[in-house]
């Protein structure tokens, strides 16, 4: 009877491993265009980002106004508007070069007329773009004409805005001279790695958060393109991109111990690649120390240690 039994179970698995493998394989099918389109859609940046902006102000209208209308978009226009300028006002901090005229070469002082003349129109073009786009807006907000139903509270402003800042590619660009500037140790100088996990992780939470808050009072139709677009969608391209490219860095450094404070002051307290002060440290199997920064670029080119090019080998899953 036992083994009867036994028999029956083991056919019944493999029937039903034999169909679970067809419908997978199956689902798979189907969702290879859902699957391309997505990444087409990711891969568009700008597009996707002013989507999820979109979606997100919309939740926050339900949750923040009583009459929640097209207060996203004016906020959102708002926005854009503020961040142009930034931008355009960090461009002017950033330039070297203020000449109004295009040599044939680098060396050369001989003007080529044509680009000149197109480089002085697109700057022209910015700066009065810039000056209309805030004398606009001074305009709009100052005459409060047609913008009887736009009042956002407090809350509403602080929570779009810093979500605005977690997306906008302007800001986004800032992240991680500021990671840098804190100069944290955990980051091992991997802040440009970081920094995209770490805002696209925040932005999820965030959206994810309005979404549960408003299952009882919003329509499942916006809360199923919210949690798509700016959960499932977002979670994706994090999962896919930012996070495997900060794992793969992160193995390549755990194979290096951290060096303590004692052996970093044993050794001068310099890298030898570049030349500067350790704070934290990695350190070889031949007992050299290097930034985590130096240590990776240095791999990236030759599996050698950097000062004694003795070949830095592991076993699998081996650490020094």
């Amino acid at each position: 009877m036992l083994a009867t039994t036994l028999t029956l179970y083991t056919i019944l698995r493999g029937i039903a491993m034999m169909i679970w493998h067809r419908l997978n394989a199956l689902l798979a099918r189907l969702y290879d265009p859902i699957d391309r389109i997505e990444n087409l859609f990711l891969k568009m940046k700008n597009i996707s980002m002013m989507t999820n902006q979109i979606i997100f102000l919309m939740l926050a209208d339900r949750i923040f106004i009583r009459e929640p209308k097209i207060t996203c978009l004016y906020t959102l226009m708002f926005y854009n508007v503020v961040t142009y300028s930034i931008s355009y006002i960090k461009e002017l901090i950033e330039k070297e070069d203020w000449s109004l005229y295009v040599t044939v070469t680098e060396r050369s002082k001989i003007k080529h007329l044509a680009m000149s003349a197109t480089k002085i129109v697109f700057e022209w073009t910015k700066a009065v773009t810039f000056i209309v786009t805030l004398t606009f807006m001074l305009l709009v907000f100052g005459l409060e004409q047609g913008l009887e139903h736009y009042k956002p509270s407090m809350n509403y402003t602080m929570i779009t805005w810093i979500y605005y800042l977690a997306t906008e590619k302007v800001f986004v660009e800032m992240f991680p001279p500021i990671l840098k500037f804190l100069r944290f140790d955990t980051f091992e100088n991997l802040e440009e790695l970081y920094a995209p996990v770490i805002l696209k992780s925040f932005t999820i939470s965030v959206s994810a958060s309005l979404i549960v808050i408003l299952l009882p009072l919003a329509s499942y139709k916006l809360l199923f393109v919210a949690a798509y677009s700016n959960v499932y969608l977002r979670l994706k391209d994090l999962l896919q991109i930012s996070a495997p490219a900060l794992s793969l860095e992160r193995e390549i450094l755990n194979r290096y111990r951290k060096a303590t404070p004692k052996e970093i002051k044993q050794f001068d307290d310099v890298c030898p690649v570049c030349l500067c002060d350790m704070i934290s440290a990695r350190i070889t199997p031949c007992y050299h120390l290097f930034h985590a920064s130096c240590l990776r670029r240095c791999l990236k080119t030759n599996n050698t240690c950097p000062m004694c090019k003795r070949e830095l080998t592991f076993g699998s899953g081996s650490t020094q």
